[in-house]
């Protein structure tokens, strides 16, 4: 066979049927060995085999009451008018709970209903038919029927009806063993610092989790740098033991990429790039008779193809069917533009808004983690299409259960400090209920509640005519939806600088310098529009500003790119300056509210985080981030659609 160093783009579905061809050709898609494993230690173990009652339960016939033992026959004609009276000892005997029913006796009389005339002697007003309250040997299980069936796997209460069936241990598949190779001379473990240039390990450790939660056991090695016979030796060691070796990066085409090339020299390359989006440079393969899986080193990448390709091998080796997640039917809130030729794995936030599920896309990067950590689901854009379409209904697969996105509040507009804040600590207050944000700019957040997309949106725009801070776009901008608007605080909005500022940068005239690069806010954010505001007060184009064109979507972004030398200044709060440890040129200050379309202000679902807004231990927290004045917090004003 050729061997194949190239990066190809083969669809999905093609991709997996080559893999699985090659493994089974290879014999590498049987299932573990079976071991035996005490019930203490068995929860989450996948069955071998049929697990056989050895006993039944109960073993005996036994008391289901506290009471007396009769014999049924011996109760007939009791009534209340006409009661039966029984000797203690010959013809009834007291009982409780799991006991053993006297040799004879055949029905249990609770003792509230038992009138005791003496220590010899009791009545009884109503007759007990045979076996009431008895629990008849066997009533749960008898020995020899079926208690579990194969590839079950294991659950608290399997373990409890297994040890009732006089099981002490039960076979289960072994854990298949993933090792896992993280390679690269640019990586430094957890807890290092990475310095320039240098990447903190940590591929490695949410790949052995997954693994965990499917249900194998995974070997994370040491760092292995970008040398071809150091990688080569770690392959090679990695195979003997293992059920599987995943060699995280190094699956590209790059001049220090050598997994694809290792696995083809060392036994068989089957598919190197595979057509989705992140993930591409996905390489499958086998060596010495085991999956040999290389995956790209970006962490979404990393997650997404495990989950495609490492989790069904996890499974098969379990004995298991495939197991999919929860899935549910959602309208896009905005328009996606993806490539041709590849499925692309889009991250989402979900919520429930005016009765139909909406999907918010997310940051798309293959590098950004916590894209996955937001996410509360994956959306396909299927590779025969150029997007989805902005309110088109799309199948999107649960990470998180379903159950929590009907305590979703959905959070569009502006980006601030403060809001993060609120959605914390709402979650800590009431974890029922998570406030999803998606930052997309003052006007962008009042268009998606004017399209019924979101609950709630952050705004700081200022009306020049009027003087007056949202009220007019919300108008303006809602499609003639009343809202009420809640004042989250006013803030101080200011030039982000490095520390000392060393280029003495203190108003927005100092952009227009040749000196100075500058990092922008995207379109339709209030803080775009306040500085072009000031520009045009100014006499100042924005063409005459050196990065004018490039645009950041959260103030938190925009400090980072001058701590990160990317930029000299940026428009931005002093909450964002401070947390980079920058220093900050304040230019003025402004009003941002939370505005709520009247149809969700007085809902059960928004009230916990209204009432926190008002609340003055959440002010003063707020105040504690820097440049924030909540003297007008949690003020309310109404505003109704725009007038024709």
């Amino acid at each position: 066979m050729k061997r194949k160093y190239y990066l190809e783009d083969i669809p999905l579905d093609e991709a997996v049927r080559r893999f699985d061809a090659a493994l089974e050709a290879a014999g590498a898609l049987g299932t573990t060995p079976v071991e035996l494993a005490p019930l203490d230690m068995a929860h989450g173990r996948v069955t071998a085999g049929p697990v056989w009652a050895k006993s039944s339960s109960p073993h005996y016939d036994a008391a289901a009451m506290d009471g007396v033992a009769v014999r049924s026959r011996e109760t007939v004609g009791a009534t209340e008018t006409s009661p039966v009276r029984l000797a203690v000892g010959a013809q009834a005997v007291w009982i409780d709970t799991g006991d053993p029913m006297p040799a004879g006796f055949d029905a249990v009389i609770k003792v509230e209903v038992v009138h005791e005339i003496d220590d010899s002697a009791i009545e009884i007003r109503a007759p007990a038919p045979p076996y009431h309250d008895v629990r008849p040997l066997g009533e749960d299980i008898v020995a020899t029927e079926l208690a579990l069936p194969s590839s079950h796997r294991l659950r608290p209460q399997d373990l409890a009806a297994c040890a009732q069936a006089g099981l002490a241990e039960v076979e289960v598949r072994r854990a298949p063993l993933v090792t896992i190779i993280p390679t690269g001379s640019e990586l430094v473990p957890v807890g290092a610092d990475p310095g320039p240039g240098g990447i903190i390990e940590s591929n490695s450790l949410m790949l052995a989790a997954m693994v965990k939660e499917w249900g194998g056991e995974a070997a994370r090695i040491g760092i292995v740098p970008d040398k071809r016979e150091r990688l080569r030796e770690a392959i090679a060691a990695s195979v003997k033991d293992s059920d599987v070796v995943v060699i995280n990066a190094g699956s590209s085409a790059g001049s220090e990429d050598y997994t694809a090339g290792l696995i083809a020299e060392m036994g068989e390359l089957v598919v190197h790039g595979v057509a989705v989006r992140p993930g591409h440079p996905v390489a499958l393969g086998v060596v010495e008779g085991k999956p040999a899986l290389g995956i790209p080193g970006y962490a979404v990448s990393a997650a997404i193809t495990a989950e495609l390709f490492v989790k069904p091998l996890v499974e098969r080796k379990l004995g298991l069917s495939p197991h999919r997640r929860e899935t549910v039917r959602a309208a896009m809130t905005r328009k996606v533009f993806s490539s041709m030729g590849e499925d692309e794995y889009l991250r989402v936030r979900l919520g429930r808004v005016g009765g139909r599920m909406v999907a918010a896309p997310i940051q798309r990067g293959a590098g950004v983690i916590m894209s996955l950590v937001r996410a509360d689901g994956l959306a396909v854009s299927p590779r025969l299409s150029e997007g989805l379409e902005a309110g088109s209904e799309v199948e999107v697969e649960l990470l998180r259960p379903a159950r929590e996105l009907e305590g979703v509040i959905m959070a569009t507009g502006s980006h601030d400090m403060a809001l993060d804040l609120l959605a914390s600590e709402l979650h800590r207050l009431r974890p029922d209920r998570s406030l999803a944000t998606s930052n997309v700019g003052s006007l962008g957040g009042l268009l998606a509640l004017g399209r019924g997309e979101a609950h709630v949106s952050g705004c700081h725009l200022l009306d020049e005519e009027t003087g007056e801070y949202n009220a007019p776009f919300a108008r303006r901008y809602m499609r003639g939806k009343p809202a009420t608007l809640m004042t989250l605080a006013h803030r101080t909005q200011g030039l982000i600088v490095r520390p000392g500022n060393p280029m003495a940068i203190t108003s927005p005239v100092d952009l227009a310098r040749g000196d100075v690069a500058f990092v922008n806010r995207q379109r339709g954010s209030g803080t775009r529009m306040l500085l072009d505001h000031m520009l045009k007060g100014a006499g100042i184009s924005g063409g005459s500003i050196r990065g004018y064109e490039r645009e950041e979507y959260t103030h938190l972004a925009v400090a980072a790119a001058v701590a990160g030398g990317r930029a000299d200044a940026g428009l931005g709060v002093l909450s964002a300056a401070r947390a980079m440890g920058m220093d900050f040129a304040p230019i003025g200050a402004e009003q941002y509210d939370l505005v709520v379309p009247a149809e969700f202000y007085d809902s059960d679902l928004l009230a916990p985080m209204l009432d926190l807004v008002r609340s003055r231990g959440f002010r003063k927290q707020i105040e504690e981030l820097g440049g924030y004045d909540t003297t007008r917090t949690g003020e309310i004003r109404s505003v109704g659609p725009a007038k024709g």
